[in-house]
């Protein structure tokens, strides 16, 4: 095989290459902290959250590898990937102004029906601008950067996340804005956290689009490329290569689909389940001062685990060193597990804090380890349209979980979902196991 001879980058150029993806976490938490809640505010029953929360999986199993086959073969005076996480960001920006506002809107449709449509676009948005952001961190660093490129990358997304999690708790703590809602509104402090999210996923991708510069054609070239053809191929091409994947990205889908599907379950129903278990709030709660409160509490915890994340992500490169990739992303998971299944065993809000460490733990390597193996094992010249069919192995149990997951709630847990959280851990053990099955081998 041609080697390929792409230049080291210093600590400061990885890092501007990725303080984009600190801007998208930072909306994405507020998405995943308050989305629950928004819908509930619009008269969501907790066993329909799943198939209103299935709109942002079923939007990034069809954008993601379209946008990463078009990204592979687009070359224009502002780059390759550019072009589409700044698209993505402005209307992420967009939707997360409106959703909180669906109310507003209510002559039109109902509530719940426009807030999970706007829920549907902003997931959209994120995705049109996630993946060519993973693509640039692997189009840009040679191999022995790649587990520092997507940790730091984990850093600063664990960074976006902090201050998006605890973002409507200190506007109603600090600064005394009602964490309340009134007539079938959306709480003020998290119709502010909404407007700031938007501000910051802008002023974050600017900062990225002009300060990282991407490798034209001719300098792809000369490090050792392929020669690359630009034109805008069929998207039958998706297919072709979807049926072509490496059998390592085949292997690490079932590590995913263990791992996203526990997620989901923590995201959608986190709120409800703690408000009732740890708080000891009646079932159908869904609106009170106390179910306020366990909310914003929800979606600071989830600021915690960002936070242990982006801590853990800058010991990911030495522990992977030293223990194997595959191993470290194991005992991640494990701690994720653990922490999951410690929810429905605490009585104590605050004891929740422990919960989130192991959470965090496995978020940081769910994040990162995979791409660092998958990064070294699929085609240079396919890299936009893999990484984006890998998304497929996110969104799919995500989808299998939204469908299925609000009748096993309502049927079999009797409306309490906080035995889909204890669930999730037992999901997060089981992708700790498959791991150590993935073969891990440059393409």
């Amino acid at each position: 095989m041609k080697k390929i001879n792409k230049p080291f980058l210093s600590l400061t150029q990885i890092i501007n290459m990725s303080v984009g993806f600190l801007g998208i976490q930072f909306g994405f938490a507020l998405q995943n902290g308050n989305a629950s809640r928004i819908l509930q505010t619009y008269g969501a029953d907790v066993e329909h959250l799943s198939w209103f929360w299935l709109a942002a999986p079923l939007t990034g199993m069809i954008v993601q590898p379209i946008i990463g086959h078009y990204s592979d073969k687009t070359w224009g005076r502002y780059g390759r990937r550019k072009p589409y996480f700044l698209a993505g960001a402005i209307l992420a920006a967009v939707a997360l102004a409106f959703m909180p506002n669906a109310s507003f809107l209510a002559g039109v449709l109902p509530a719940v029906v426009l807030g999970a449509g706007f829920l549907m676009f902003m997931d959209a948005s994120f995705n049109i601008a996630m993946e060519p952001f993973r693509a640039l961190v692997a189009d840009n660093l040679p191999d022995e950067q790649n587990t520092t490129g997507f940790s730091v990358q984990t850093t600063l997304i664990g960074i976006g996340a902090i201050a998006g999690g605890f973002l409507p708790q200190i506007l109603n703590k600090v600064f005394n804005i009602s964490n309340e809602s009134a007539n079938g509104n959306v709480q003020e402090n998290v119709l502010y956290s909404f407007y700031i999210g938007s501000a910051v996923i802008l002023s974050a991708i600017l900062w990225t689009v002009f300060t990282t510069k991407e490798y034209s054609p001719a300098e792809r070239t000369s490090f050792g490329f392929e020669e690359e053809n630009h034109d805008q191929n069929s998207l039958k091409d998706i297919f072709k290569d979807f049926a072509a994947m490496p059998i390592t990205m085949k292997q690490l889908g079932l590590v995913q689909f263990f791992s996203w599907i526990a997620l989901f379950s923590m995201w959608v129903y986190a709120t409800p389940a703690i408000a009732h278990q740890v708080y000891g709030l009646p079932l159908s709660d869904h609106s009170s001062k106390a179910y306020n409160d366990a909310g914003d509490w929800v979606s600071s915890l989830f600021g915690i685990y960002n936070g242990v994340s982006a801590l853990y992500a800058l010991a990911l490169p030495k522990i992977a060193a030293q223990f194997g990739k595959k191993t470290t992303h194991a005992f991640s998971l494990i701690c994720g597990g653990l922490g999951l299944t410690s929810i429905f065993f605490i009585t104590n809000p605050d004891m929740l804090l422990l919960s989130m460490i192991g959470v965090g733990i496995a978020w940081a390597s769910i994040l990162a380890m995979p791409y660092a193996i998958l990064a070294n094992t699929i085609p240079i010249n396919k890299m936009g349209v893999y990484m984006g069919i890998f998304n497929f192995f996110i969104t799919f149990p995500q989808i299998v979980n939204g469908i299925f997951g609000g009748m096993i709630v309502k049927n079999i847990y009797g409306s309490n979902s906080i035995y889909a959280i204890l669930t999730a851990g037992v999901f997060m053990i089981l992708g700790a196991i498959s791991v150590l099955f993935v073969r891990d081998e440059k393409a």
